[in-house]
């Protein structure tokens, strides 16, 4: 049985302006992110924190480009998913506009420019996400189908409400020092964001997004619901761990997390060992090396977790982490979802579709992923070397290619539109 979205999808589907939007503002921002690493290159392998154009960057990264994926992607998907229909469109704009303002805001405060743009970007930012929680929260308590995809949002919202809140005291605490670890909170911060927010919603999503674009079976349920209360089971008892300050709590909950991990990886493999669809393209190269990215950085977290010395260990953690699984996967998801729904849309409007190798710009896609690899590869082994330049030369070779995904997501929507 095969596991493409429900027949009845059509219905459902928003007006290709507002996942479109998403998608785009997200590969501007993903140039921002590169060009602001380019600039902070000789503070990454030493970063543990505080302002700068690090930690600009590493925000950039995370609400300009992940959160604007992940919300532009769940607004299509969720009512797909769960054959229920948003119950309104206009906050889906609301918490685009926030979004579209609140980044560069909090990106500058948290760039050294003050206080005043940290606390309107952050109180614009947080609105945006709590419009698309509400929204999300009532499609998912009107589901009544695909239980699992749903136990993966309810999961998700349930973190991005905590990193919400932990993100706000995080701010506060740069003008009061209000918090008596401030460390301790910057860590479940991130794991929140990272394994809680847009963990749970990768996983979610690829039970659905996987067997759709490899045409492969169903994929075990029980492994799916199996991986899901391990990840939770694991991100909260890290959590716990790091806020008692426990030495093996936090380990042991990395050790539950790699199992969760192992777990999807392998419904993965099952997906594609069961694809009818044999050449998956390119878009797949970045979806199976994100996985194989995702397994490292949990091994590595383990290890320094461990007390194992791995020189700027912390800050190539976060860069794997962030860039490599987590960029890397929505890109390679975007470079076939966004093809996808404008053949969609153009469907509906009459006459015949237009094939998604019309929609698909292959070029800049090429581009694009070929610069994203050397980038990784050149950034990773700058910060093990503490090597500056190595950085500074990756970071402007992920430049090159986001600019060039910006064109492939700029073509995609000038065709869907001529179409």
């Amino acid at each position: 049985m095969m596991a493409p979205f429900p027949g009845e999808a059509g219905d459902r589907l928003l007006p290709p302006f507002i996942p479109f939007r998403f998608f785009l503002a997200a590969s501007l921002f993903q140039v921002l992110a590169w060009l602001m690493l380019v600039i902070g290159a000789g503070d990454l392998a030493g970063f543990t924190g505080g302002l700068g154009p690090v930690l600009a960057a590493v925000h950039l990264l995370t609400l300009g480009v992940l959160a604007m994926v992940a919300m532009g992607a769940s607004y299509q998907l969720l009512p797909i998913a769960t054959r229920q229909s948003l119950v309104r469109v206009w906050p889906t704009r609301l918490s685009f506009w926030l979004m579209l303002f609140g980044i560069p805001a909090l990106v500058a405060g948290l760039g050294g420019l003050g206080t005043v743009w940290l606390a309107v970007g952050t109180g614009l930012v947080s609105a945006g996400l709590l419009v698309f929680a509400a929204l999300s929260v009532d499609n998912l308590r009107r589901a009544g189908s695909m239980p699992l995809v749903a136990a993966h949002g309810w999961a998700a919202m349930a973190a991005l409400f905590g990193l919400v809140a932990l993100g706000i005291a995080l701010v506060v605490d740069f003008g009061t020092g209000f918090l008596v670890d401030r460390s301790a909170v910057v860590l479940i911060h991130m794991s929140v964001a990272a394994f809680g927010f847009m963990g749970f919603l990768v996983l979610g999503f690829s039970h659905v997004l996987i067997p759709m674009f490899a045409l492969s079976r169903r994929l075990p349920a029980k492994a799916g619901w199996a991986h899901l209360w391990l990840g939770l089971a694991g991100l909260v008892v890290f959590s716990v761990g790091v806020l008692m300050q426990s030495t093996w709590l936090p380990l042991l909950g990395s050790v539950i997390g790699l199992a969760a991990i192992s777990v999807y990886i392998g419904v993965m493999v099952v997906a594609l060992k069961t694809a009818m669809r044999k050449r998956l393209g390119l878009a797949f190269v970045l979806i199976r090396t994100a996985w194989g990215l995702l397994g490292l950085s949990m091994v590595l977290g383990l290890i320094l977790l461990l007390g194992v010395p791995v020189p700027n260990g912390a800050a190539l953690f976060g860069f794997l982490l962030l860039a490599g699984w987590l960029l890397t996967f929505l890109m390679g998801v975007l470079q076939r979802i966004m093809p996808f729904l404008a053949s969609m849309h153009a469907a509906g409007k009459g006459g015949k579709p237009p094939r998604l190798s019309e929609l698909t710009p292959e070029l800049p896609a090429r581009v694009h992923a070929v610069c994203h690899f050397l980038a990784l590869a050149i950034v990773a082994a700058g910060i093990l070397l503490d090597a500056t330049i190595l950085i500074q030369a990756g970071a402007l070779i992920g430049l090159v290619g986001a600019l060039a995904f910006t064109l492939f997501a700029g073509l995609v929507a000038f065709r869907m539109a001529r179409s």
